[in-house]
């Protein structure tokens, strides 16, 4: 399963983590926490950054991710870093036979996503693609009370989150962050996971720039038809034209609906409301790391699929055309999409 002998004498597996930011700091806190694990090295982009944060968890600094990958004495990468290196980062480290965690989405190309995929196949090596909102308390309060409202005939959810000012980040970068439902996948996840595929998709988005590849706002607003017919509206938006928070997760079906508001929902019935506790979000990252080791070690399922990352990733590769020409794209399969 391991790259060396040593690692399976130790029963260890050997981690190196690129990335400084969030998620790579509650990874490592992971690691660490786990007896199962050594976290070898850790590279980023900035060299201060990634010296301190070598020595906060006691890890050796590197210079670049392609020296990481290189490194004999790694079993496993995990990938934490900007959307835009997700595949590059990916593919060197399958290349070099190491196993691969990724937070979504493992690639911002859908044709490089499929190869990265393959790959992993070909080198008998995991890909893991991180879809933590399937494990999180919304998700799971949804899979508990969505028969309560019947027939589902249309969702909305809705993320908008206001910043003045606009931070100069990453993330309001259009080629470090991606398309933002492409970037932002779990959103699309989400819907694919409860509903199944996609028959068709619109978009509309809007930027508003400030220099080069960086932008202060972004609004983007989706429409999804899924193949059963249910109707799904989908607000993304970030930055400092927008004015009011949001995170509200609608489902309406015949007998009911289920309204998520920020950390708490409501079963709406004929006559009554009904309080849902909704679980909590914080953990999240070291339950999926727990996971990936269990699978690792034992052979356990895995909650996530990377085929199932790439199906989503195709639905939003497809409303990103449907921005790009301001089309309705009709989404055949799993494989392909072309313009209704």
């Amino acid at each position: 399963m391991y790259n060396s002998e040593a690692a399976l004498e130790t029963a260890k597996v050997r981690v190196g983590l690129i990335g400084t930011g969030y998620a790579a700091k509650l990874r490592a806190e992971a690691l660490l926490g786990d007896e199962r694990t050594n976290l070898v090295a850790i590279a980023g982009h900035q060299p201060e950054n990634t010296a301190a944060f070598a020595k906060q968890y006691q890890t050796l600094a590197l210079t670049s991710w392609e020296k990481l990958v290189e490194r004999e004495d790694i079993d496993l990468v995990v990938i934490s870093t900007i959307n835009r290196d997700h595949g590059a980062i990916a593919r060197a480290a399958l290349s070099q036979g190491k196993h691969v965690i990724v937070e979504y989405p493992l690639s911002v190309n859908v044709t490089e996503a499929e190869e990265l995929i393959a790959l992993a196949k070909a080198q008998n090596k995991l890909l893991h693609v991180e879809h933590i909102e399937l494990l999180g308390g919304l998700h799971q309060a949804v899979k508990q009370n969505i028969e309560k409202v019947g027939d589902i005939f249309y969702v909305r959810y809705s993320t908008i989150n206001p910043q003045h000012p606009a931070p100069r980040k990453w993330t309001y970068n259009h080629h470090l962050f991606g398309f933002p439902l492409i970037g932002a996948l779990s959103r699309l996840h989400r819907l694919t996971d409860l509903f199944g595929k996609v028959l068709t998709v619109n978009c509309h988005q809007r930027y508003w720039e400030t220099e080069s590849d960086y932008y202060q706002s972004c609004l983007c607003i989706s429409q999804l038809c899924f193949e059963n017919g249910l109707l799904a509206q989908v607000v993304y938006g970030k930055g400092e034209t927008l004015w009011q928070p949001e995170r509200k997760f609608e489902v309406h079906g015949e007998k009911g609906g289920l309204i998520f508001d920020s950390d708490g929902g409501v079963l709406i019935q004929s006559g009554e409301t009904t309080p849902i506790e909704v679980g909590t979000r914080r953990g999240l990252f070291a339950k999926d790391t727990t996971m990936v080791l269990d699978h690792l070690f034992d052979g356990t399922p895995l909650y996530v699929t990377p085929e199932s990352s790439l199906y989503t990733l195709k639905v939003a590769d497809a409303i990103q055309r449907a921005a790009q020409t301001g089309l309705t794209i009709f989404i055949k399969d799993t494989s392909a999409a072309e313009n209704l």
